[in-house]
C-alpha cells in the first residue's frame, strides 16, 4: 500500500454505498486511506423493502430521518467520512405509460446545480480516486443516472479553475471508476454454490431473463476479509433489506471462497494503467505529497478515457 491516499465514492441514496463496494472500502480504512461517501439524496422516497417493518409507525411517520439515521449507524460499521449532497429523492417511477417525475427532485435539477455542489465536495475533500455508476446508473433508476452524469461533469469541472470558481481551489481527481456490482459471471457462481450445497438457488430467475450488456471489468479488489462489515453496513439500512432475501441467500464464508473481490470498471485515468488491476490506487505516485501535486499541477493528460454518452 502507498501512503495514505484519499477515495471518494458518489451514491444516489442512502444504502447504495453499502451494496456497492462496501468491503472495498473497509478495506481501505483500515490500511489507513481516507475514504467518503458522497450520498446526492437522502432516500426520501425509497419503498420500506423489509417486510418487518412495512407496517412501523415510527418508519412511516418520518422515513427520511429513519434513512439518515440508518447511514450514520452504516458510515460508523464502515468507519468512512460522509456528506450528504443535499437533493431530493426522485423515487422509481412505476407504471405503463411511467408517470412524471416530481417537481423539485434530484433527477430533474440542472446539471450546473449538481454538478457545482459535488465539484464543492472535490475540492473539499480532495480525492485522488472517485467512484460512482456507469452512464447507464448500473440500473435505469433516474437518481444513479443523474448520479453518473454528475460525477462525470464534476470529475472533469473540478480541475478547471475556470468552473465554478466561488466553489474552491481546483483539484483534478486522478481517477475515476464506475462500480460493476451485478455481471452474469457473478451470479452463475452464486447459483452453482448453493447449488452444490443442495441449496435452493434464487438465482435461476436471473439467469433465465439475463438482458444486461457484459461490462468490461478493469480492476478487481480483494476485499473478502471485509465481507462481515460489508454485511452489516448494509443490514443497519434495516428498512432497506430484507435480512432473509436474496442478498444473504449464500453464507459469507461460500462467498469469500467463489467471488472473493468488488469488481470496477476504469473510466478516466490521469495516470498509467494496467488492462488488469487490483488496486484502485494503482499508477498513483507513491507519497501523498506527490499524488496532491499531480492533482494541482494544471498540466495532465489523459491516458485512459473509456467515458461515453448514455443510450437514448
Amino acid at each position: 500500500m502507498s501512503e495514505p491516499l484519499r477515495l471518494m465514492c458518489v451514491h444516489a441514496h442512502p444504502d447504495d454505498e453499502s451494496s456497492k463496494g462496501a468491503a472495498t472500502m473497509a478495506k481501505y480504512v483500515d490500511a489507513g486511506h481516507e475514504v467518503l461517501v458522497v450520498s446526492c439524496t437522502g432516500g426520501e422516497r425509497g419503498d420500506i423493502l423489509n417486510p418487518r417493518l412495512q407496517h412501523d409507525v415510527h418508519i412511516l411517520r418520518d422515513l427520511a430521518q429513519v434513512r439518515r439515521d440508518e447511514m450514520a449507524r452504516a458510515q460508523e460499521i464502515l468507519g468512512v467520512g460522509h456528506t450528504w449532497l443535499g437533493f431530493v429523492d426522485s423515487g422509481l417511477p412505476e407504471g405503463d405509460p411511467l408517470p412524471p417525475l416530481p417537481d423539485g427532485c434530484f433527477a430533474l435539477e440542472p446539471l450546473e446545480v449538481t454538478t457545482e455542489a459535488l465539484v464543492r465536495e472535490i475540492r473539499r475533500f480532495r480525492p485522488h480516486v472517485v467512484t460512482t455508476y456507469d452512464e447507464n446508473g448500473g440500473y435505469p433508476h433516474p437518481d444513479h443516472i443523474m448520479c453518473h452524469d454528475v460525477s462525470v461533469a464534476a470529475f472533469a469541472a473540478a480541475g478547471d479553475p475556470a468552473r465554478f470558481p466561488e466553489a474552491g481551489a481546483p483539484w483534478q481527481p486522478l481517477k475515476l471508476y464506475y462500480n460493476q456490482t451485478f455481471n452474469r459471471a457473478r451470479i452463475e457462481a452464486f447459483h452453482e454454490a448453493l447449488t452444490a450445497l443442495g441449496e435452493e438457488s434464487p438465482y435461476a430467475e436471473w439467469l433465465e431473463r439475463w438482458d444486461r450488456d457484459e461490462r468490461p471489468v478493469t480492476t478487481r479488489v480483494q476485499c473478502a476479509d471485509w465481507y462481515d462489515r460489508r454485511d452489516a453496513a448494509l443490514l443497519a439500512h434495516a428498512t432497506q433489506v430484507d435480512p432473509d432475501g436474496t442478498w444473504f441467500k449464500v453464507p459469507r464464508e461460500v462467498q469469500a471462497r467463489v467471488w472473493p473481490v468488488e469488481e470496477y470498471e476504469l473510466a478516466a485515468s490521469y495516470v498509467p494503467y494496467a488492462d488488469i488491476e487490483d488496486d484502485l490506487f494503482a499508477g498513483l505516485p507513491p507519497t501523498t505529497a506527490e499524488a496532491d501535486a499531480l492533482a494541482t499541477s494544471g498540466d495532465l493528460q489523459l491516458a485512459h478515457d473509456t467515458r461515453t454518452e448514455r443510450a437514448a
